[in-house]
């Protein structure tokens, strides 16, 4: 079991709280969206539960949950999988983010308060950083950082919500389909650009930026298929002998 993992659980203990199907769900999801869980994989209840240490009736309401938020599919006397959307679907994803998107950044484009707007680019700054240092988890975190805080800052409520989905689904379809040999889907100056859109008032520059960033993003992608397998213990740093 990981440092990280095991400092989570300890801390948890010493507040009175039991590791609970929150834990798992949020576990699952950053692993997912980090690329590190890819789409396909399965997730057992019984190895789920040796994982983190809880019974297979606090994995089920995991698993039902992140069926809520489209990160894994349940079928009926099936295993569980992370979600593993179609070239199809992929598109349609891409498509209604660009829409949904492009409207957040332009209801904000200059609504957005000084420290609100210094927050952000302190993120493309360190998902920048990240880049140059080779840390593809914590690039991705960073940039997952902006879309997440723009869908929090959105003025239309149901739209937030809607790209706050949205974000996680096209995370998936990355996962799935970006290039086996493309290292990183950093695109430098994207963000910035978006910033200082949203920084100038400039409600159509804001929302081109953002067709631009997601229609390159897509661009990155070789929608084909895939066929991986993944180890859970690895995944989240339990070592093989304790299984």
């Amino acid at each position: 079991m990981s440092r990280a993992w095991r400092d989570d659980v300890e801390a948890a203990v010493r507040a009175g709280e039991r590791i609970s199907d929150r834990h798992i769900v949020e576990q699952v999801r950053q692993a997912v969206l980090t690329q590190r869980l890819p789409p396909g994989t399965r997730l057992p209840e019984v190895a789920l539960g040796e994982i983190f240490g809880v019974s297979r009736s606090v994995v089920r309401r995991a698993l039902t949950r992140l069926a809520a938020d489209h990160v894994v599919d349940q079928r009926p006397n099936q295993v569980s999988r992370v979600r593993a959307p179609s070239v199809e679907e992929t598109r349609e994803t891409f498509d209604a983010r660009r829409l949904v998107e492009g409207e957040v950044a332009a209801l904000l484009a200059g609504r957005l308060a000084a420290d609100a707007l210094d927050a952000l680019a302190a993120e493309a700054e360190a998902e920048a950083q990240a880049h140059a240092r080779g840390d593809e988890p914590a690039r991705i975190a960073h940039s997952l950082a902006i879309h997440h805080r723009l869908a929090e800052l959105s003025p239309n409520r149901v739209l937030g919500a809607m790209l706050t989905d949205l974000v996680l689904r096209t995370s998936i379809v990355i996962a799935l389909y970006k290039r086996p040999s493309l290292a990183s889907c950093f695109l430098e100056g994207d963000h910035p650009r978006l910033l200082a859109a949203l920084g100038d008032g400039d409600a159509e520059g804001a929302r081109r930026a953002v067709v631009r960033h997601l229609e390159s993003l897509e661009g990155l992608l070789d929608l084909g298929t895939r066929d991986s397998g993944t180890d859970l213990k690895a995944i989240f740093g339990v070592p093989l002998a304790d299984a």
